[in-house]
């Protein structure tokens, strides 16, 4: 029953955001439970791993928390994964904070490249108080996802060194110009944004439109009217395990 409950909490969520947005509410509304990192590591060696969400608001508020595979649609009670947390539903006062322990349940992974999951809080607000009966209000549901990265233990190299080893290849046909990023790492790589001077000395810059790149995986990107000779640097921007940037710059094949 209770994951019933908090499945329909969670579509209606959607369904009011939804509805907020096509009215173009102009009331700024923000989430009062905070989760204390922007990204999540998960270790081979560490039995488990925990996140802080600390309750920012002058209200106490229910937490819904749960892990999904990548699609954000899918509701709590349907999504299998190799991760388990507690507690899947917490009340935190205002001022207050909760630890979820986050541990996994079996070995289902592969040993030779990073894996990503999501991260789920879901913060339903309290009901109105009696002095408030009769009023009308909008309850709004505001949900968080970030990113929970597996590491097994047979990676050899380092998460720090994964961007300094992406490939970067210009290409040209006769409707296009094409800059391709290949990652032959075992992580992922976070794409901020990046840059790069043409033939004329036009800086060209632009965001992935997939900002997150897989292991073995690339992505091209379309750059109209532009001429970049090979050996030229592209200065692009990633994401590090501290959801801070940082700067690398290598030339392009």
């Amino acid at each position: 029953m209770k994951y019933r409950t908090f499945n329909l909490i969670f579509k209606v969520a959607i369904l009011t955001g939804l509805a907020v947005a096509s009215f173009a509410v102009t009331t700024v509304a923000r989430a009062s439970i905070v989760i204390g990192a922007t990204r999540v590591i998960y270790g081979a060696e560490a039995s488990e791993v925990t996140v802080k969400l600390t309750n920012q608001g002058q209200a106490a508020a229910l937490a819904q928390t749960w892990i999904d595979n990548g699609d954000p649609k899918a509701a709590p009670s349907t999504v299998s994964t190799p991760f388990a947390l507690t507690p899947p539903v917490s009340r935190i006062d205002p001022g207050k904070a909760q630890t979820i322990r986050i541990f996994r349940i079996n070995n289902a992974l592969p040993d030779d490249r990073e894996s990503v999951f999501y991260l789920n809080v879901l913060e339903i607000p309290p009901k109105p108080g009696v002095d408030e009966a009769g009023e009308n209000h909008l309850q709004l549901a505001f949900r968080t996802r970030i990113k929970l990265f597996y590491r097994p233990a047979g990676i050899k190299s380092s998460a720090a060194d994964a961007p300094k080893q992406l490939n970067w290849q210009w290409s040209r046909d006769e409707s296009k110009a094409t800059l391709t990023v290949t990652n032959p790492t075992s992580y992922h790589v976070t794409i901020a944004s990046f840059e790069v001077k043409d033939a004329n000395g036009a800086t060209l810059g632009k965001s992935l439109d997939s900002d997150m790149i897989a292991p073995g995986a690339s992505r091209s990107v379309p750059v109209e009217d532009a001429q970049v000779r090979p050996g030229e640097v592209v200065r692009f921007f990633t994401i590090n395990d501290y959801g801070g940037e940082d700067q690398h710059e290598t030339p392009i094949r």
